[in-house]
């Protein structure tokens, strides 16, 4: 079974970490819908030549961040309530919006330039206005 996920070697983050983000990714653009069967863990591993160990980890932290459910003998599935999910992750979002608005109070710039900056990290490949 090809899971269409891709392991890094030149990635600094730990497997487990790849893993997470890419399944999580691929749940909130849609790719997995609610419900989808994912790759048993066993299956993943071999695909993505990593331990069962790594695998494991990765299913076990989307299930506590309630990405996927892991029903015993069943397998695991994207789980029905992404807004739950969509929220926390939004949360998420605000934290390091409001660290990044901390920093640049510290560093004493202005609300222009501090949007100027989120725009470059979002556009990088746009000259600054």
């Amino acid at each position: 079974m090809h899971s269409s996920l891709v392991i890094s070697q030149a990635d600094a983050r730990p497997m487990y970490l790849q893993i997470t983000e890419q399944i999580r990714m691929r749940v909130a653009a849609g790719d997995w819908p609610p419900g989808k069967e994912l790759p048993s863990i066993r299956a993943l591993a071999a695909d993505l030549k990593v331990s069962v160990i790594t695998v494991k980890r990765a299913y076990l932290d989307l299930e506590t961040e309630g990405v996927i459910v892991t029903r015993h003998g069943k397998g695991s599935f994207v789980a029905e309530a992404q807004e739950r999910v969509q929220a926390s992750q939004r949360a998420e979002l605000d934290e390091h919006l409001a660290a990044a608005v901390r920093i640049a109070t510290t560093l004493g710039l202005r609300d222009e330039e501090l949007i100027a900056r989120l725009r470059s990290v979002l556009h990088p490949q746009e000259p600054p206005a």
